[in-house]
Parts: C-alpha cells; sequence; structure tokens
C-alpha cells in the first residue's frame, strides 16, 4: 500500500482525526460530495452516515471502534426486548442488564487501575492490571499489542451515557426503540458529536433520521458561523493560553509567583470552556450541513449568578442526564431535606468521578456539590428571590461569587495531582509578590490582553451576540467566504506547532 492511501485509511495514533486538522475538513469535503448526491434518501442518506461515522471513529480512536459497535449491538437487542415485554420484571432485567453492560465497559477501561490501585493498598496484594482486549485481539488476529497497558477509548464516556439513556427511556416509556440496527447504529456513532458531546438523547436524535433534508439560508449561515466560532475559540484562545502560559505554570508552580499561578488559574478557566465549547460549536455546525439539529451545551455558563445556574449553562447535556438518570432516581429533592443534599452530593461525586478516576476529580464533584446544596438550602429558608428585581450590583456580586467558586474548583480538576493543586494554593496566598505585578503585566500583556478580550466577549449581552452573529448570517455569500478564507489564514498563522486535542477527549 502506498504511503499516501495509508495515510488516508490506516489510524495513527500520533496524528488521530481532529475538528482542528486539515484531514477532517479533507474527510468532511469528501463526505459532503458524496452525500449531494443521496441525501434526499433517508435509508441510504443514514447507512451512508453510519459508514463514515465508523470510519471517523476507526481514524480518531483506532480498532477500539469494536466496542462502539460491540454496545450498539448490546443496547439495540435490550431495546426491543424491553419494549416487546410485557412483564414488568423482565423489563427491569433488561435495563439492568444494559446498565452493567454499559457501566461495566467504562468502568474497566477507565477505572481498572483506580480499583487495582484500591485493592492493592488495603489487602497488601500486588495486582496488576490486564489489557483483554488486547489479549484476545493478539489470540485471535496475530496483533501485538501491549497486555500491560489500558488505554481509555475515546468518547467511551459520551456513547455509554448516551446508549444507557436510550435503554432506560424505552423502559420508561418515552420513547420507541429503533427498529433498524443501522439507524440505532447511526444515532450511536454520529461523528459530529460522538467523542466529546453533547450526549444526545434518542427521542432528540432518532425523529430526525426519517425527516426529509432540510437547510435554510438562514441555517447554513448559522453553520459556518458556529464552525467558524469554535475554531476561534479552540485554536486562537484555548490552544494558545495552554501552549504558552497555562501548561507550564499546572507544571511547575513553584517556579511562579502567586500572581502568576492566579492568572493560569483564571487562564484555565477560559481555556477549558473555549476548547470544549468550540468543540461543541462545531459540532452543531457540522452536524447542521448534514441536516440534523444536535441540542445545545453551554450558555454562557460564567454568567451564572449561582451554581444552581451555573450547571444549567455548562455541558447542559451532562447536567440533564445527571439529573435525570441518577438525581430524579436517587428521589431528588421529593423526599425531605437532608435527604435533598445528600443526593445532591451523591450526584456531584458521581458526576466527578465521570470525569477521571482520581481523587482531584471527587474534590471537584464535592466543591459543586456543595455549592449546589447550600444554594438549595438558602432558595429554602429565603424563599426564590426574583432575579430579575436584583440591583445590577447584586447581581453583579453574584456572578462573581459563582465565577470564582467555579474557577477555584477548577484548580483540582486541571492539576496534575494534589500535590500540585496545593502548591498553587499556597502560592497565591504566600507569595502573591504584589509588588511584581506591573511587570509581570507587562511581560505577559499579549496573553493578558486575550484572556481580557475573551472574558469580555464571554460576558457581553445575549442581545448584542444575537446581533453581530444575525450580522453575519444575513450577509451575503461571497463575503461569508472571504472572512471564512480570512479566518482559516489567520488560524493557519497562530496555530501550534503541534495540534492540541481536545480537552474532553480524555474523558
Amino acid at each position: 500500500m502506498s504511503e499516501w492511501l495509508r495515510e488516508i485509511f490506516v489510524y495513527n495514533p500520533e496524528e488521530p482525526m481532529l475538528f482542528t486538522r486539515f484531514s477532517f475538513w479533507a474527510f468532511f469535503g469528501v463526505l459532503l460530495l458524496l452525500y449531494s448526491l443521496i441525501y434526499k434518501k433517508n435509508a441510504i442518506r443514514n447507512v451512508y452516515l453510519f459508514a463514515m461515522s465508523l470510519f471517523f471513529y476507526y481514524k480518531t480512536g483506532g480498532y477500539f471502534f469494536s466496542l462502539l459497535i460491540f454496545s450498539t449491538i448490546v443496547d439495540y437487542t435490550l431495546g426491543n426486548l424491553i419494549y416487546s415485554n410485557n412483564l414488568k420484571w423482565k423489563k427491569k432485567i433488561f435495563v439492568a442488564l444494559s446498565v452493567i453492560v454499559n457501566l461495566g465497559l467504562l468502568s474497566y477501561f477507565k477505572y481498572a487501575y483506580f480499583y487495582t490501585d484500591i485493592i492493592n493498598r488495603i489487602f497488601n496484594t500486588d495486582l496488576e492490571v490486564v489489557n483483554w482486549l488486547a489479549v484476545w485481539s493478539n489470540s485471535l488476529t496475530g496483533t501485538s499489542f501491549d497486555i500491560s497497558t489500558i488505554i481509555l477509548p475515546v468518547g467511551i464516556s459520551f456513547y455509554t451515557f448516551q446508549t444507557i439513556s436510550y435503554t432506560v427511556d424505552v423502559y420508561r416509556e418515552k420513547t420507541k426503540p429503533v427498529k433498524n440496527i443501522l439507524d440505532f447504529g447511526f444515532y450511536v456513532s454520529f461523528f459530529p458529536q460522538l467523542v466529546a458531546g453533547p450526549i444526545v438523547r434518542a427521542s432528540e436524535f432518532v425523529p430526525q433520521l426519517y425527516k426529509k433534508y432540510q437547510l435554510s439560508k438562514h441555517e447554513f449561515g448559522l453553520a459556518l458561523f458556529l464552525i467558524l466560532n469554535g475554531l476561534i475559540k479552540k485554536m486562537l484562545i484555548s490552544d494558545y493560553l495552554s501552549i504558552n502560559f497555562v501548561d507550564r505554570i499546572f507544571a511547575d508552580p513553584s517556579a511562579y509567583s502567586g500572581f502568576e499561578n492566579l492568572m493560569a488559574v483564571y487562564g484555565y478557566s477560559l481555556q477549558i470552556y473555549c476548547d470544549f465549547s468550540g468543540y461543541t460549536d462545531i459540532a452543531i455546525g457540522v452536524a447542521l450541513l448534514l441536516g440534523f439539529r444536535l441540542p445545545w451545551n453551554f450558555n454562557s455558563p460564567y454568567k451564572a449568578a449561582n451554581i444552581t445556574d451555573f450547571w444549567r449553562r455548562w455541558h447542559i447535556s451532562l447536567s440533564s442526564w445527571l439529573r435525570d438518570y441518577l438525581y430524579i432516581p436517587l428521589g431528588g429533592n421529593r423526599r425531605g431535606k437532608i435527604r435533598t443534599y445528600i443526593n445532591l452530593m451523591i450526584t456531584m461525586l458521581l458526576g466527578g468521578l465521570w470525569h477521571g478516576a482520581a481523587v482531584r476529580f471527587i474534590i471537584w464533584g464535592g466543591l459543586h456539590g456543595i455549592g449546589l446544596a447550600i444554594h438549595k438550602a438558602w432558595m429554602q429558608i429565603f424563599g426564590k428571590a426574583d432575579h430579575g428585581k436584583k440591583t445590577f450590583w447584586g447581581h453583579l456580586v453574584s456572578v462573581f461569587f459563582t465565577f470564582h467558586l467555579v474557577t477555584f474548583a477548577w484548580i483540582f480538576f486541571r492539576a496534575r495531582n494534589m500535590q500540585i493543586a496545593g502548591i498553587m494554593i499556597k502560592r497565591m496566598f504566600n507569595d502573591f509578590s504584589g509588588k511584581m505585578v506591573p511587570q509581570m503585566i507587562q511581560s505577559y500583556w499579549i496573553l493578558f490582553a486575550l484572556m481580557l478580550g475573551g472574558f469580555i466577549i464571554h460576558w457581553l449581552p445575549k442581545s448584542f451576540k444575537d446581533k453581530y452573529t444575525n450580522w453575519f448570517i444575513h450577509m451575503p455569500v461571497w463575503i461569508k467566504v472571504l472572512i471564512a478564507v480570512f479566518i482559516v489564514i489567520l488560524l493557519y498563522q497562530a496555530r501550534s506547532a503541534e495540534i492540541q486535542p481536545f480537552i474532553y477527549f480524555q474523558f
């Protein structure tokens, strides 16, 4: 096989297919070319996009696409069994089996080292992790994968939650099962949102499989705007902050002043938002060009006036999933005040653990759980205040306080370990180096200007953002093209030496 064919069709772990690589846009261009010939025939369109989505996942995560196919077969079968059985106890067994299989796979790949370490510490054993998927592949196909290392499959946390929501919703009779396994496979594997969300529920997406393709001029303009906006967020803001400032300080916080550590934490708040919401913007835009509508996943989260409001704005598909499939089944707020606070803490602690098998993620989730519990207690004691009657300064103080609570929690989320988190916090309080601040601002002025500009844009009124979005949408196509070309050239000039993966790929 010639080198260029190998580059196109063979997975390269050093260069996975990302939205920020030329290879993705070449892939998408070819996809659109063939799509333009078949998009009116729903059945062929769905099979075609299913196949292209599997290819995309293979180019992004390698042979782990076999796990995606396994999950598809399991949950398609269980969904039909749940729906076709009249006995409730059988339905419960099938939905429990779906949860066990999906969470079992997720736990094995994501938490095997975590569990093994706990067992070894408690029982003073010397157990080692074994990659059974590699063992089976080596024995059956003659591959030579390392059996002592478990690699987390890209996007497994997202499509696992997606397939669990499907079987649970079939059980709850909120949606009917998908009768065609190829259509179900397409729902599970749809490539724009496959590896980092948003988590799409079957009731939102499956009905679109059977609708005619529609894309208005307004939606085309919006799709292009979202794609360009997402690329700017990721490549111009997030990656620049990461490489030139945030990563360096989080790698060795003791080498920097408290002020620099503080600015790195602010920088990470902006970086993770631009990175994750940038991915979502691109995903929604690409899906829209293909005629599919994905749910919004972010709504200016740092404008939140309380921690509850933050979780209505940040990673909306995950927060609503945790609410509907964990918090409410635990009892929600229906079993008294104490139980409500316990349910909130359990939900957020597990939400933290979902992000990673480490104490720092549990602390991150716990801080948010405490914040949610305190806010709920405040509302129960003082009643639901009409936010519209808050003074400007009162609202500003609420936003300021909420932003800093969220930003403080990001320290534990980002730090490599608890020692790094502790050093950063100590440096900020014990060695701020206030006299050196003007000199440091002068040294980092480009970075700080970028951060300031990013936060200002984030905090702009929604009405103003809607105006410039609509201005772009309604301008002539040739001007859109010129702007797109200009932005692509700008991003090419500003790109980092190495393409930075999206942060949520690791979850």
